[in-house]
């Protein structure tokens, strides 16, 4: 599902609008940052061209051209579309820290970022499949 034009604005959504606008694993990720099972995620084997957008609000985030394979069983990306577009918090939630990634926008949870990715960044953004949605390249439609 995506937003509308005609749906309340995102400062506006409640947790119930969450849950009646995303399906329940969407839910428990997105705004309640679970994690998707490893190898899991429609994203993780793709190899389709375009831009990969917040599920939740159709923000931009990563474009496909950023995206390599890590092993790690998530989609990476060594950058986001443009860093204004992300949120980096501090999470200890494992007793360890690590640097969660949120949608700017909107606030989703949408995974974690490293230090080991490949150049030029050697960042690897390790995303949920289930908080993205991907516009391909040369088509207007955005898969749901």
């Amino acid at each position: 599902m995506t937003m509308q034009e005609d749906d309340k604005k995102i400062e506006d959504m409640t947790d119930e609008d969450w849950k009646n606008k995303l399906t329940q694993e969407q839910y428990e990720v997105c705004r309640e940052k679970g994690t998707e099972t490893p190898f899991s995620g429609k994203y993780y084997y793709s190899k389709d061209k375009g831009v990969y957008k917040c599920v939740c609000c159709g923000n931009e985030l990563f474009k496909s051209d950023a995206k390599f394979d890590s092993g790690t069983g998530w989609p990476s990306f060594y950058q986001p579309v443009e860093e204004e577009n992300v949120d980096y918090r501090s999470d200890y939630s494992f007793g360890i820290e690590r640097i969660e990634i949120n949608c700017k926008k909107c606030g989703s949870h949408l995974g974690h970022v490293f230090d080991d990715g490949p150049r030029p960044t050697h960042k690897r953004y390790c995303i949920n499949s289930i908080s993205l949605k991907l516009a391909k390249e040369n088509n207007e439609n955005e898969e749901e």
